[in-house]
């Protein structure tokens, strides 16, 4: 990866926050391939991906797309992942997997005993060297999914890599999300209609009772809110902490 300094990525970032305050998505994914070329869509092909996979693709349509296999995905996300690329004709996704698994959790059962260490060993070490080569990278996250997303921006510089951050979906509304899902007939993942408005790894996520947080369901009676591909000065962020 090669761009500029951490001073000099901290001010354009803010002169970007600042010119686009009042733009929408498809404003801040322009700005984002223009100010920065190498950069990748990272998308789990959850509850909500498909918005910002289709507002990327109609700028970009050759835009780098990485999404992360766990090998501990629910069955329905494997298959809406293939299903997303093909209608939108997406034409530059990776797969990407952990490759010492085998070594580190033999049993598959690292979850039960520590979640944190399952997520780093099949999420963010992976993406962190699928990223290596990008000077940034594109989130679907929004400010309404957790308190620790609340004060968000379009554009953000990662403390631990340098490394710049947007979030074009960053302002948008849960109406927003299903407005724009119906005017332009996307697709939906499966298991939103089965109570699941949220969807990581299957042993980790569980539906979500009417009225209750959206990220409810994620580590369910923990007080883990992020995986570890969002963190801050290296660590993840949890529920409590300010962004």
């Amino acid at each position: 990866m090669h761009g500029p300094t951490q001073p000099e990525a901290q001010v354009m970032v803010s002169a970007l926050n600042a010119k686009l305050t009042h733009h929408g998505a498809t404003d801040v994914l322009r700005a984002a391939f223009e100010a920065v070329p190498d950069i990748a869509l990272v998308s789990s092909f959850g509850a909500e991906s498909v918005v910002l996979l289709h507002l990327a693709a109609m700028v970009k349509r050759d835009v780098p797309v990485i999404f992360i296999d766990t090998e501990m995905l629910f069955a329905e996300t494997l298959v809406y992942q293939q299903d997303v690329a093909e209608r939108l004709r997406l034409e530059n996704v990776t797969v990407i997997r952990a490759d010492d698994i085998a070594a580190h959790d033999p049993d598959d059962t690292l979850h039960q005993r520590d979640t944190d260490a399952c997520c780093a060993l099949r999420k963010t070490l992976p993406l962190q060297r699928a990223l290596a080569p990008y000077g940034g990278w594109m989130t679907g996250r929004k400010r309404y999914q957790s308190g620790t997303r609340a004060r968000l921006e379009f554009f953000e510089v990662e403390d631990d890599t340098g490394r710049i951050k947007v979030n074009p979906l960053a302002r948008w509304a849960p109406q927003d999300v299903r407005d724009y899902m119906d005017e332009n007939r996307l697709p939906r993942h499966p298991l939103v209609a089965q109570g699941y408005p949220s969807i990581g790894c299957a042993p980790c996520t569980s539906p979500v009772a009417q009225g209750e947080d959206p990220r409810a369901g994620r580590w369910r009676d923990t007080n883990k809110d992020e995986c570890g591909i969002h963190f801050v000065n290296g660590k993840m962020v949890r529920v409590g902490e300010s962004k």
